[in-house]
């Protein structure tokens, strides 16, 4: 009889020490899953890609029968852009909506706050928008990467250029982490391949530094510029450029180059723009599932999906297998079995270090070419020879 009382105590201590949401008696109830996206300010468009893959998902899990033989529910907040606002919603995600698990928002800077809280509170995060090193540099617990590092995204650009006999490229960055990382990372990549970096520049975001940057581009005369930055600067740096009817030989450009409706957006002085992809809604993409992902996609959202759509998916996919694998929903235990996988998704190879930074993902290089988006590099993958 003490024995009996003895093991009662050990396990409600248990359940006491951990989110009670991982101990739940009612195992009917719905697996909760929260996170939050950008429905306003300068993430919008590619959060609303994060938000689409992550409900396609939900739909075609449920519809599969669910998990544990539970139905999925997602529980999404509008976090505005803004960090502040995400900490304070993934505090209340946890302690307050007690959700089962939780998934990224989108972008480095938003990332990092949302860490903070679920590292602290024992959750896992698959970091399916994010690519900055500082994510993985703070020694938070769990943080699970799906890109390509920041650093490495224009390797295969800078490549294109060398080969062609170009000399040098200007690199003009948004001063915010995961941009100052691609720029850094550019540079020493630049130099590796003999390049010259004739302008290494940083700007703030909505400023008017952007227009005296386009003058010293000028001066400079590189062969090449790349722009580190988010949509909205992408597209003013564009409409400065053809206003000074100015363009160097290379125009790359991350982010919103590589939104499906990027040509729309930009018009005429689309064509001919590079630049960086984690994944490609496209036939010469080999990860399996790929293709049926782009057809639920583009049928669910009305419209083809970016990589961050199939990222947010492949970091469902990273988590389903993990539940399936560890039969619960016990953070350390799938924490534990993410570290150890080495698979591919309908992204690519997923695998990543010890602390959770993603080492088996490359990215590619697209450029616009005749209103298409067409994939440059690398060869294995190549839909189209690159327009100099």
């Amino acid at each position: 009889m003490y024995l009996k009382h003895f093991f009662i105590i050990c396990l409600t201590t248990l359940c006491l020490a951990v989110p009670s949401s991982w101990c739940a008696a009612d195992e009917s109830a719905p697996i909760r899953i929260g996170a939050t996206v950008s429905l306003e300010g300068k993430y919008v468009e590619p959060s609303k890609m994060l938000r689409d893959g992550f409900r396609l998902w939900q739909k075609q899990v449920n519809e599969g029968g669910g998990l544990l033989g539970r139905q999925v529910e997602l529980l999404l907040y509008d976090d505005k852009s803004s960090p502040e606002l995400v900490s304070r919603l993934y505090e209340k995600l946890i302690t307050e909506d007690k959700v089962d698990l939780v998934l990224p928002p989108y972008s480095t800077q938003l990332t990092l706050a949302a860490a903070e809280v679920t590292s602290r509170h024992g959750y896992l995060v698959l970091a399916c928008g994010a690519s900055g090193d500082e994510v993985w540099s703070r020694g938070f617990k769990n943080v699970f990467g799906i890109w390509a590092p920041a650093g490495r995204y224009f390797i295969g650009l800078l490549d294109i250029m060398a080969s062609n006999g170009m000399d040098s490229v200007a690199i003009v960055y948004e001063d915010n982490s995961f941009t100052r990382d691609m720029a850094v990372g550019t540079r020493e990549w630049a130099e590796k391949f003999g390049l010259k970096v004739s302008l290494f520049r940083s700007f703030v975001a909505g400023s008017d530094d952007l227009s005296a940057l386009v003058k010293e581009v000028q001066k400079e005369k590189p062969d090449g510029l790349i722009l580190s930055s988010y949509p909205n600067d992408s597209y003013l740096l564009m409409r400065l450029l053809e206003t000074q009817k100015y363009r160097p030989r290379v125009l790359g450009l991350t982010i919103a180059s590589a939104h499906p409706d990027f040509y729309l957006k930009a018009g005429s002085f689309a064509e001919g723009v590079f630049g960086s992809s984690q994944w490609e809604p496209n036939e010469r993409i080999p990860f399996p599932g790929a293709r049926k992902f782009i057809s639920d996609f583009s049928e669910y959202a009305k419209g083809l999906p970016s990589y961050h759509s199939g990222s947010a998916y492949a970091g469902c996919q990273i988590i389903e297998r993990a539940i399936r694998n560890c039969a619960c929903l016990d953070q350390a235990r799938m924490a534990d079995y993410i570290r150890s996988l080495d698979t591919v998704t309908i992204a690519g190879r997923f695998k990543v270090d010890q602390d959770g930074r993603q080492i088996g993902h490359n990215s590619v290089i697209i450029q616009w070419q005749n209103g298409k988006k067409q994939i440059v590099f690398p060869a294995s993958m190549q839909t189209a020879q690159p327009k100099l």
